[in-house]
């Protein structure tokens, strides 16, 4: 190997920089670069000299092959540390001023405020944003197959629909169009109409209308709702009645509990009389 050392400009005074040259082998003719240091301490590479030097130089410019500065990179460092100081100078504000958008699915709104502990900056809305987005298609789909259970674990029967009602879709079923309707009715300001077109059944993905439930377009009557009305009285009627059997049910326990001490008590009395008597009938008999 060929081994030739010098004196490193770039480096503090007392540094040295060896390049050996291989002469043999399969890497002939290429050579290796070490750095020794005033002490004679052997580097390797740059991370081991920067670990060694740490703040007391910088050597992002340093070029560890050739032991030089390189021009251009201090030219970029100082271009960067202008840009910098004048920007601080300025004060100018951050351009990213996009609000967090909420990555979840979810299919009911839900507003995000973006929060700040600066005392000078104010929440501003983008009116693109207020735009509807759109929405998934047959979303509804998702939840098929999914039961509700009661605390006793057992299944919860499903509200049965009007035969006026019927689903528009691939795959539509009764679960999915309740599911569709209780959405729609959540969510939605607009009255509930159903798919007012007729093109919707040959092609529900071109001509469906996704602010309304996945179901045929169907009208409410005077009739329907008087219907209704009867209903919800005798539901409630019912539960007056369930309610009120049940206080009588509970005031008669409280009073069958309240006589059950008394008739103890007389038993009680009854019970040490007989002992009494039990206890005089030897001395009746002696005497």
């Amino acid at each position: 190997m060929d081994r030739k050392r010098w004196e490193c400009s770039a480096l503090p005074q007392g540094w040295k920089r060896e390049e050996v040259t291989r002469k043999s082998g399969l890497s002939a003719g290429k050579s290796d670069v070490y750095y020794y240091s005033p002490s004679g301490k052997k580097f390797r590479s740059k991370p081991q000299l920067a670990r060694y030097l740490g703040n007391s130089m910088d050597l992002s410019t340093f070029d560890f092959r050739t032991g030089k500065m390189l021009m251009s990179k201090v030219n970029k460092n100082r271009q960067r540390m202008r840009y910098d100081c004048s920007s601080q100078a300025k004060g100018k504000p951050d351009l990213n001023t996009a609000l967090p958008v909420r990555q979840t699915a979810s299919i009911f709104k839900q507003p995000v405020t973006k929060i700040t502990n600066h005392p000078s900056n104010k929440v501003k809305s983008d009116p693109q944003k207020a735009v509807d987005q759109p929405r998934q298609l047959f979303w509804e789909k998702k939840l098929s197959g999914l039961n509700a259970f009661d605390i006793a674990e057992e299944l919860v029967k499903t509200m049965d629909l009007p035969k006026g009602l019927q689903g528009v879709g691939p795959g539509c079923t009764d679960e999915t169009l309740l599911s569709a309707i209780a959405s729609a009715l959540h969510t939605s300001t607009m009255p509930i109409t159903g798919q007012l077109s007729a093109a919707v059944e040959k092609n529900p993905g071109v001509w469906l209308n996704t602010s309304q439930p996945l179901c045929k377009a169907f009208m409410v009557t005077d009739e329907d709702i008087r219907k209704q009305e009867e209903l919800v009285q005798q539901v409630r009627k019912r539960l007056e009645e369930a309610l009120m059997a049940d206080m009588l049910a509970h005031v008669e326990e409280i009073a069958r509990d309240g006589e059950t001490p008394a008739e103890n008590a007389g038993g009680d009395e009854e019970e040490e009389e007989e002992e009494e008597d039990l206890d005089h009938g030897p001395e009746v008999e002696n005497v």
